[in-house]
């Protein structure tokens, strides 16, 4: 009897520990999908970190742009994220996954940052360059006024010659 009872009460310990601890969703959402669900909410949420007040001048809800875009509710958001969550492995790798997107991502956006910078200094450096033949040509002038005589009398005298 007492193995019984022992082998009874190892079935039910055995049993109980593949049971699923959270309840797969009706409506489940794939797990690629739910990566770019989280991707953009955290995207969202590092810019009302950034500059809180970008997102609070607009009268809509941010996070309910992002599930009318997904096409799914609040509700259902909430429920999938608990179902993935409760997988510690697999919603780990979700996150890292999320985290290597928002570095190439990053990488992107610097590179394209000094890009900018360098035109933007290339630029300055053309208009300095132009503002100093500019500054030279009217440091003098006196020099400038002298040339200008001396085409009119130049022109005078070739037309003169002409005749």
């Amino acid at each position: 009897m007492k193995k019984a009872m022992s082998i009874f009460v190892l079935l039910i310990v055995l049993s109980s520990c593949k049971e699923e601890v959270v309840e797969k969703p009706e409506r489940l959402i794939e797990r690629a999908v739910m990566v770019n669900i989280m991707y953009d909410l955290s995207l969202l949420e590092a810019i009302k970190y950034q500059n809180p007040t970008s997102v609070e001048n607009y009268k809509t809800n941010p996070a309910e742009f992002i599930f009318k875009k997904y096409k799914i509710d609040s509700a259902q958001f909430a429920q999938n994220n608990r179902y993935y969550a409760a997988d510690y492995v697999e919603y780990k790798a979700m996150s890292d996954e999320i985290l290597k997107r928002i570095d190439q991502e990053k990488a992107v956006a610097d590179s394209l940052v000094k890009l900018e910078n360098k035109k933007k200094t290339k630029l300055k450096k053309a208009k300095i360059a132009k503002d100093s033949l500019a500054k030279k040509d009217t440091v003098n002038p006196k020099r400038t006024q002298f040339k200008k005589q001396n085409l009119v009398k130049q022109a005078l005298l070739k037309k003169d010659a002409l005749k």
